[in-house]
């Protein structure tokens, strides 16, 4: 696999990245090949694509300066393996990458361990030049234009700040990576493996451009790795000798130092260098040890910035995944306590809301020429539906289709029993409510009939947060829910916008002022399709839609039709509204009945289907 490397003349102004098999563009302002430190290259410079075994440079006809080929300027030509050409003051140079892995690993001739609050006491000999490099590091992790580019970025810090270091790469051991415990924040996808082995290599570099692949130690890797120390090995060869092991036989020396943590699984850095002083000796100089002590703590100074960074990262995506079930009260209930203890699922009273958006699939049809029209409007209407459940401390269990499901009294429950059912028929009634002062979703509703159908139930139900590291679910399970689901499903077959269960009519009557401001009425008692058991049904309306006089004159006829007195029903039924919902939904019932209650008749209504 070919590599282009770019190096300007400033410190730091450097990266090594690989050529894929597809055409790629260089320049100032190029998403992932970009060169911001030379204003001589323009926005987009230059393209280029494999040719076999060589890359064809292609340079863009809206290019400012010339690109310089073996010291000529040229528009277009191939280069291979340790060729390079110019652009200003940055050299580009085309690389093979190579690792190699062993079966056999030489024994160092010295070897030594070091911890991290070992090496946090050490003093650095060269401390000017270290404190001047870790200060641009904040910098330098700022403007990282994507994670790539921020691997590149540790690795050339790393190299300024190791003088003696003649290669610096990022290794991680695969098994460890793949662990279900860790939660990566950077997916390496395009990661070097050594042969025969579980070490990957993310990302590398070396200052002699002309000396071959990374070979690092994989006996090195793992011990540090596993160990979770930072560990030094001294080797000795002969002059000329090429080693056949997974060592660098142009090095002499190597260190690995652990950066794992939840956000950086299995993760080290692996820094290799040449002789100091002679080549056969070991860690028998306190000058060498010192000089190598000051490179582990630079490294691990470097490497701690990293994880801290990506942990921090690895925060800010859980917060913003929760976000997106729970409500800023919530959030902030959970930010100050162990979210993964509050989270767990458990056994709590909750009230469960159900919001369908009808007609969908009617709508689906007539709008099959302009499904991005069709997607916009969904999503607007779901979006109430969400950003509702949310305002009123809700949380957004999931969503089916076209419809969503939120619930309250978890994470955390509220300080009074009633405020869960308040809450979701507060958050009901709003979702209503915009949708009628919304004039995108009124023509929604006026062109292709799209509705809202709204079930409520309350009881105890199991809730918690399910899922593995790369998917996470926050939902409830129960009766509840089902019964909330049924209720929804039955909005359509009752002329009604909202329906609710009796738990949740019981604890609306412990808020006074709620109260008062909704109407509440009993549609009849039900036995859902696939149900064993029967309940009552309720409507639930804003104070000014229905009047007392409706609330008194629709439970009498609620009576006769519990008793059975079906003929006086139907004379009394004009009592009501003719658009009243529970007078239609009573005589298109008497009508499917043929006006007589059926054998065995004792006031409940058994559905036949969904």
């Amino acid at each position: 696999m070919l590599e282009l490397i770019a190096e300007g003349s400033e410190v730091g102004a450097r990266w090594r990245r690989r050529i894929p098999e597809r055409e790629i563009f260089v320049g100032r302002a190029t998403e992932t090949y970009r060169v911001p430190w030379d204003s001589q290259i323009s926005r987009i410079h230059i393209s280029l694509c494999l040719a076999g075994d060589k890359v064809r440079i292609q340079k863009l006809k809206s290019s400012s300066n010339p690109v310089f080929y073996d010291g000529k300027a040229e528009d277009c030509f191939e280069l291979g393996a340790g060729e390079h050409f110019v652009i200003g003051k940055t050299q580009f140079t085309i690389a093979e990458e190579e690792a190699f892995g062993s079966l056999d690993v030489p024994d160092p001739i010295s070897q030594k361990t070091f911890t991290a609050d070992y090496l946090r006491k050490v003093s650095f000999r060269d401390v000017d030049r270290r404190i001047d490099v870790l200060s641009r590091l904040p910098t330098v992790i700022a403007t990282a234009s994507d994670n790539e580019n921020l691997l590149i970025q540790i690795v050339n810090t790393l190299m300024q700040g190791i003088a003696s270091a003649s290669t610096v790469g990022l290794v991680r051991i695969r098994d460890l990576a793949a662990d279900p415990a860790f939660d990566p924040v950077i997916e390496v996808d395009e990661t070097q493996r050594l042969s025969d082995s579980d070490i990957e290599i993310m990302q590398w570099d070396r200052r002699d451009l002309s000396s071959g692949g990374f070979q690092p130690s994989e006996t090195l890797v793992k011990q540090a790795l596993e160990s979770n120390e930072s560990v030094l090995h001294i080797w000795s060869h002969g002059k000329g000798e090429k080693s056949k092991y997974t060592i660098d036989y142009e090095n002499d020396w190597a260190f690995v130092s652990p950066i794992s943590s939840a956000a950086t699984p299995g993760w080290g850095v692996y820094v290799a260098g040449k002789e100091r002083g002679d080549r056969d000796s070991s860690l028998s100089s306190v000058s060498q040890e010192l000089d190598f002590q000051g490179d582990l703590k630079f490294c691990e100074l470097v490497g701690s910035s990293l994880r801290n960074l990506l942990l921090v990262k690895k925060l800010e995506r859980q917060e913003a995944s929760l976000r997106t079930f729970f409500s800023p009260v919530v959030m902030k209930a959970i930010s100050v306590l162990d979210s993964e203890q509050v989270l767990q699922p458990r056994e709590c009273d909750l009230s469960v809301l159900f919001c369908d958006l009808r007609g969908f699939s009617k709508t689906s049809e007539q709008l099959s020429d302009d499904l991005l029209e069709l997607l916009a409007r969904v999503s607007e209407a779901l979006g109430i539906t969400t950003s509702n459940i949310l305002d009123f401390g809700g949380v957004i269990g999931d969503f089916h289709g076209d419809s969503a499901m939120g619930f309250w009294g978890w994470p955390i429950p509220p300080r009074r029993s009633e405020q869960n059912a308040v809450s979701a028929v507060k958050a009901a009634i709003s979702i209503h409510s915009h949708v009628d002062n919304h004039a995108r979703l009124g023509e929604m509703a006026d062109d292709f009939g799209f509705q809202f159908g709204i079930g409520i139930a309350s009881g105890e139900s199991v809730a918690g947060k399910i899922g593995t590291r790369d998917q996470v679910k926050v939902t409830a399970f129960g009766p509840v829910v089902n019964l909330a689901s049924r209720l929804e499903g039955m909005t359509k077959w009752l002329n009604s916008k909202i329906l609710i269960d009796a738990a949740t009519v019981e604890a609306l009557k412990g808020d006074d002022d709620f109260s008062k401001e909704i109407s509440v009425r009993c549609m009849g008692n039900f036995k859902p399709f696939g149900m064993e058991g029967a309940f009552d049904v309720f409507q639930v309306c804003a104070a000014s839609e229905v009047t007392d006089d409706d609330l008194v004159h629709s439970e009498n006829l609620l009576e006769l039709f519990r008793a059975g007195e079906w003929m006086r029903l139907q004379t009394e039924l004009d009592i009501l509204d003719s658009e009243d919902s529970l007078r239609l939904f009573l005589e298109k019932f008497l009508r499917q009945s043929q006006g007589k209650p059926p054998k065995g008749w004792r006031g409940t209504i058994e559905m036949q289907t969904k």
